[in-house]
């Protein structure tokens, strides 16, 4: 029989590792156990999912596929298949071919999970090797479909006795195999599954005079999914109170709490925030996907040489860097993308933020608490005390806090934070507006970012149009300027809930401050003329960013009209 090649040497001949890295992973498991692939991919970092998938099926000489997305699975055989099943073992059915069940299987090695897979089917398998990426997005999707739908689940409320709504949650089970009976339970499961797998970044539950409304917020744009009748508004807002920890007997004050859940394998912490109304209690909740929070600056909308600028800038050993824009607009992503490049163990790195979102291995995150007198300020002088080499303040509102950053700055730190100003030159006129001398603003500040997101036009329904010379008028956009002469827009599908876009960008805008501005700077010029100043040596404004990313193909006119339309400033 003839002896299977060993995955660490498959990996090699297919150049995903070095020998090095081969060499690394084996001592670590001959010391901790473990399986190589898992170690190499997981533990290390050294491979990615599809290298892992493409040595597997090389070892057991199987197909691989590397995405479920565009294949069209078996419904019928996915209702036989038991959902519990397919999440523990890394499994799920295709479709069939040739009287076979093609089953995915993210662990070949597992006999028993697909001898199981038989014996429901009903059928005789042959195995593909998948990714478990993979098989929890297709978990998410098709086995939704055969789940009571929201309005059901309202309409069956209508019918229903719901004295007994207010259970506890333990430990965070699983929302996909919650098996709750209670109707008004399984509707706010429902609407939190649904806001994950759209990919929403708030729910808001909102209470009217004669009705209660439910709407997502996807990539900066809020949506309205359901209405419950008003008579089931108080038990909603009971259960998410229960939920997050809240008192649901106090209805007269705002209240803030936390639910922690996992929805198909993945951990997500809801925010959640209860104010009084006229028409009762309102409900906004923050959804934050702890699996997803560091992404790298080239996966935010910096490329070429703003890329290469931002990565300059970071590597210095003290100065101000700021990051400017409205709520929303990402700039704490930026930020966390930034301290995940520079976390080592050579660096000391300290946060105060309000409120902490995500937890950063290797960082210290300290959270502002007004009821103790922890304040940006306070809690900023105490991380000086601390040794640290970079410093992050959530925000600089106020004169104190400004002052120490200035300071931190001056005597050897480098001081990340961020300003609400609608450009970059205005976060110079907000710092010195608080009351910090010119002189210190440029002898401190090294760089100022201005950011806007904008949403990306859907990859699976995007079309190629030709414009009119009114639309690129309106952006400044020269019909020379346009590739073959069209620009692109998604006509709307299903991969994007209709609406031409899926997921968001940022566009940015990078005023380094220089000698000429310093100078400017000192004699306290309006951020206009700085602003001017920095055009004419190269800086690329927040729209012309935009504009790149419409001709390259990325977004919209219409997108980069939204989020840059307050920009009045001319630069003549």
């Amino acid at each position: 029989m003839k002896q299977k090649p060993l995955l660490g040497e498959i990996l090699l001949s297919n150049n995903a590792v070095t020998p090095a890295q081969i060499e690394e992973a084996l001592a670590y498991q001959k010391e901790k156990g473990g399986k190589i692939g898992e170690l190499l991919l997981a533990k290390f970092k050294f491979i990615t999912e599809l290298d892992l998938i493409k040595a597997l099926a090389v070892q057991f000489d199987l197909e691989y596929i590397a995405s479920l997305t565009n294949l069209k699975l078996d419904m019928e055989l996915i209702q036989k298949f038991p959902k519990a099943l397919s999440r523990r073992f890394g499994i799920i059915p295709i479709g069939r071919v040739d009287g076979f069940v093609r089953l995915g299987v993210v662990d070949p090695t597992n006999i028993e999970a697909v001898n199981d897979a038989e014996i429901f089917l009903g059928m005789p398998v042959a195995p593909v090797v998948v990714s478990q990426k993979e098989v929890i997005n297709a978990i998410n999707i098709y086995y939704d479909r055969i789940q009571v739908s929201t309005e059901d689940m309202v309409e069956e409320l209508e019918e229903t006795n719901l004295d007994h709504v207010a259970q506890e949650l333990s430990e965070p089970e699983d929302l996909l195999d919650a098996t709750d009976e209670a109707p008004i339970i399984r509707l706010i499961n429902s609407l939190l599954f649904e806001a994950v797998k759209k990919r929403a970044s708030d729910i808001h539950v909102e209470p009217f005079e004669k009705e209660v409304s439910v709407r997502y917020r996807i990539d900066g744009i809020l949506y309205e999914v359901i209405k419950p009748p008003k008579r089931f508004q108080s038990s909603i807002i009971s259960r998410v109170k229960v939920m997050a920890g809240m008192n649901i007997a106090e209805k007269r004050l705002p209240q803030d709490g936390r639910i922690r859940i996992k929805i198909a394998g993945k951990d997500v912490d809801i925010r959640t925030s209860v104010i009084p109304t006229s028409f009762g209690e309102r409900i906004v909740m923050r959804l934050l996907d702890r699996s997803s929070v560091l992404i790298g600056l080239g996966n935010i909308g910096l490329s070429g040489e703003k890329l290469k600028l931002i990565n300059q800038l970071i590597k210095r050993s003290n100065g101000i860097i700021l990051v400017t824009g409205p709520t929303g607009s990402g700039k704490t992503t930026t930020l966390y993308s930034v301290l995940s490049i520079l976390n080592s163990s050579e660096v000391n790195i300290l946060t105060i933020e309000d409120p902490v979102e995500y937890q950063i291995k290797g960082i210290g995150q300290i959270q502002v608490n007004s009821k103790i007198d922890l304040t940006f300020a306070s809690g900023l002088r105490s991380i000086l005390r601390q040794d640290p080499d970079i410093v992050l303040v959530g925000e600089i509102r106020d004169r104190e806090t400004a002052e120490i950053a200035v300071q931190a700055s001056l005597t050897g730190h480098l001081v990340f934070s961020t300003l609400h100003t609608n450009d970059a030159a205005g976060g110079i006129t907000r710092l010195i507006d608080m009351g910090i001398e010119p002189f210190l603003v440029s002898s401190s500040v090294v760089a100022l970012v201005a950011q806007r997101l904008v949403r990306t036009v859907c990859p699976v329904c995007k079309t190629a149009y030709r414009p009119g010379d009114d639309e690129l008028l309106e952006i400044g956009i020269p019909r020379n300027a346009l590739p073959e002469g069209v620009i692109y827009k998604g006509s709307g599908c299903g991969n994007c809930v209709n609406t031409g876009y899926k997921g968001r960008t940022g566009i940015y805008e990078i005023l380094v401050i220089d000698d000429e501005i310093r100078t400017m700077i000192t004699k306290a010029v309006d951020s206009s003329m700085i602003k001017k100043a920095a055009v004419g040596k190269g800086m690329t404004t927040l729209k012309e960013d935009g504009i790149k990313k419409v001709i390259e193909g990325t977004t919209t006119i219409k997108e980069v009209l939204r989020v840059t339309q307050e920009e009045v400033t001319e630069i003549v």
